[in-house]
């Protein structure tokens, strides 16, 4: 039996590889636009799952230090795609000006929670907050997809393209679990003083 870091890193590049291959083969242009949404959420779901199911791997996430899930939302700078995207007429003012500068916030809040020298209980607070905004702006992000996508917005299309595929395939469902798995994680844990 692989140890489990080995086997979340294969998981993650063969979930990558098909996220890449639905975008190539371009699946998601397939579907209407709100079943872009459901795709996201089950993803998300089942990454959910997987986490409360299997023992090892949540054991191995729980034993990360939280900054690590943190870090992977410096993936967030892709707000800085969606600005450009914008002023090329690629995306939609309501999702891309909003989700751009809220992903650029939370990714620069990321590195902030992360390298600040804080003390235990203080870095517990400042996780804690960074985690409700950063929660909340995804939530935004993804509600404002699905209802430019119920009014037929013909720019959201460019979501079920490379590479912008990869967000509902793969980037967001990850953001959205990993907040989710630090909540439960800062509830859990006890912030010394």
């Amino acid at each position: 039996m692989l140890p489990t870091p080995l086997r979340v890193r294969i998981a993650i590049w063969a979930w990558l590889i098909a996220a890449l291959l639905v975008g190539h083969y371009g699946l998601l242009q397939r579907l209407p636009l709100p079943a872009v949404q459901g795709v996201l959420f089950a993803v998300t779901a089942l990454l959910l799952v997987l986490y409360f199911k299997a023992a090892g791997l949540r054991a191995w996430i729980d034993a990360l230090d939280p900054r690590s899930l943190v870090l992977l939302h410096v993936t967030r700078f892709v707000g800085i795609y969606f600005l450009i995207l914008y002023q090329r007429g690629e995306l939609p003012y309501a999702f891309a000006v909003p989700g751009g500068w809220g992903d650029i916030g939370v990714a620069s809040l990321a590195l902030l929670v992360c390298f600040l020298p804080l003390p235990p209980a203080a870095r517990h607070r400042a996780l804690t907050i960074w985690n409700t905004l950063g929660f909340a702006d995804i939530m935004m992000v993804v509600v404002t997809a699905g209802r430019l996508g119920l009014q037929g917005e013909p720019l959201m299309r460019n979501l079920t393209v490379l590479p912008l595929s990869l967000l509902p395939t793969f980037l967001v469902p990850l953001i959205i679990a990993t907040h989710i798995i630090l909540y439960l994680r800062l509830r859990r844990a006890v912030p010394t003083a």
